[in-house]
């Protein structure tokens, strides 16, 4: 078998393939036993039709055409295998050339991944924010504290913002009461904004058991964007009492006898949420400094296919949730179609080019992915999806997304190892030290490390930061046709 590839730009080639006809033997047997099962010819058993009557019954070009759609797919992985072709997407296949027991000829034409010009890593440094914990800060955490804590007192007078109400609600559409548009003895704390456009303005004044009624547009379901007439019927006003800040607060809600103490802890806390947003704050800028320094050709049919399939999931996930897309472009304060388009295209490509970086550098480090690797990585993946590391392995292979997931692994694993490489330093130029994010290893019988463990893991909740993130390539890195990219 004979090839030969051109490249047609950085990130497109063409391979032209010359097949000898011995070496479509294979895919003639399979395409007579299919047909000699299929065809049924007087005078001969089933699956005993000789291949000649077959050409003579079926047609020799069918037969041909059913060779040709059986081998090419195996001689183009061959060629793509042996010249270490990394393709992305599948090939646009013509055949060039078929003549009968003597030649076949064919291209494919196909995106590839780009060859990249690395810089030089041996010295990168990034700067990040400095660790400050100001008194605000602190007190803001405090009054969520004291929030919790609240007690809800009956009270005989007109709502006011800050104040919980139970409330009926019923919709109406010109005149016709909405279907699932009423519901009875809500709670809701007023002056939120949180349920519909409107509520807030009708509670404001309303005493119990009095009512009124407002219009509003409909922002989900089967009239979405039409506008109905709401009435709120306030049934109890009770007003919010919050505990006095004192030590006796401080030993109710926190294991600390003084307020001194909870405030104290509260700052290490904070100290801990940003010294791991120092590292996830690390990575990012890596990366940004990575996607400036090298120039990443983009394969636009790549980006094409993952912009169209997320709209495609998106527009799915509204139409489960009952709404159109100018409710949600309203809802998340969009400004139009046009603008979410062009946010989306930009983020795909800065996925994409993360993905190219990442692979590039793995491949000129000679990165590999152990049993420990993926293991680590399941474990973790599988806490946050909540479910069992064997459940989620399952997943992963029954979704067909091995490759993929072990892509991603050997891209988190090189992105660790460039922060471990990279000069880490504050705004106040102190050395920010990584193996302060990462999880200890704690000992059965070290109580005290246990619970230094569980304010990490705390700190880390209140930031919305994982310690395996920190050192993990964010969504702009994971591939976003993994399981296209067949190298």
């Amino acid at each position: 078998m004979k090839s030969t590839i051109e490249e047609l730009g950085p990130t497109r080639v063409r391979m032209a393939i010359e097949v000898p006809w011995g070496d479509l033997d294979h895919a003639f047997g399979e395409v007579y036993k299919e047909l000699r099962n299929q065809v049924r010819i007087p005078g001969f058993r089933p699956g005993k039709v000789p291949n000649r009557i077959i050409d003579q019954r079926v047609g020799r070009p069918a037969v041909l055409e059913q060779v040709i759609n059986h081998a090419l797919p195996e001689v183009y992985s061959e060629v793509v295998r042996e010249n270490q072709v990394r393709v992305i997407g599948q090939p646009d296949i013509e055949v060039t050339k078929l003549e009968d027991n003597d030649t076949l000829e064919f291209t494919a034409e196909v995106d590839v991944a780009p060859k990249l010009e690395l810089p030089e890593l041996d010295s990168l440094a990034v700067t990040v924010d400095d660790v400050e914990v100001g008194d605000e800060e602190i007190d803001q955490q405090v009054s969520v504290m004291r929030e919790r804590f609240a007690m809800l007192n009956a009270v005989e007078r007109a709502a006011q913002d800050g104040d919980f109400v139970s409330i009926d609600l019923e919709a109406t559409l010109d005149g016709e009461k909405l279907e699932d548009g009423s519901t009875s003895g809500m709670s809701y704390e007023v002056g939120t904004g949180s349920l519909m456009e409107g509520l807030d303005d009708a509670i404001r004044g309303l005493s119990a058991d009095e009512s009124k009624t407002f219009e509003t547009a409909l922002l989900n379901g089967p009239d979405a964007g039409k506008t109905a007439e709401v009435t709120v019927t306030v049934r109890s006003v009770k007003e919010k009492e919050l505990p006095e800040l004192d030590d006796e607060f401080a030993s109710t809600a926190s294991e600390f006898d003084t307020l001194d103490e909870l405030r104290d802890d509260v700052r290490t806390r904070l100290k801990r949420t940003k010294v791991l947003q120092q590292g996830a704050q690390a990575r990012d800028k890596l990366l940004e400094h990575l996607l400036e320094t090298v120039e990443v050709p983009l394969p636009e049919n790549l980006v094409e296919r993952e912009v169209e399939w997320r709209n495609n999931a998106m527009t799915q996930e509204l139409e489960k949730a009952g709404m159109d897309w100018d409710a949600y472009l309203s809802m998340s304060g969009v400004e139009d179609r046009e603008t979410y388009d062009a946010d989306l295209r930009k983020n795909v490509e800065e996925a994409v080019k993360t993905q190219f970086v990442l692979d590039a550098i793995a491949d000129a480090r000679e990165v590999t992915v152990d049993n420990d690797d993926l293991s680590a990585q399941i474990m973790a993946q599988a806490q946050r999806a909540r479910v069992s590391p064997e459940q989620y392995a399952q997943q992963l292979q029954q979704g067909g997304n091995i490759a993929e997931f072990v892509a991603d692994v050997r891209r988190t694993k090189t992105l660790a190892q460039l922060l471990e490489q990279t000069t880490i330093t504050d705004e106040s130029g102190n050395v920010v030290d990584l193996d302060a994010l990462r999880p200890k290893t704690v000992q059965a019988d070290s109580g005290e490390d246990a619970d230094e463990d569980a304010a990490d893991e705390d700190a880390a909740d209140e930031a919305d930061v994982d310690e395996t993130e920190v050192v993990e390539a964010d969504d702009a890195a994971e591939a976003p046709a993994e399981d296209d990219a067949k190298a």
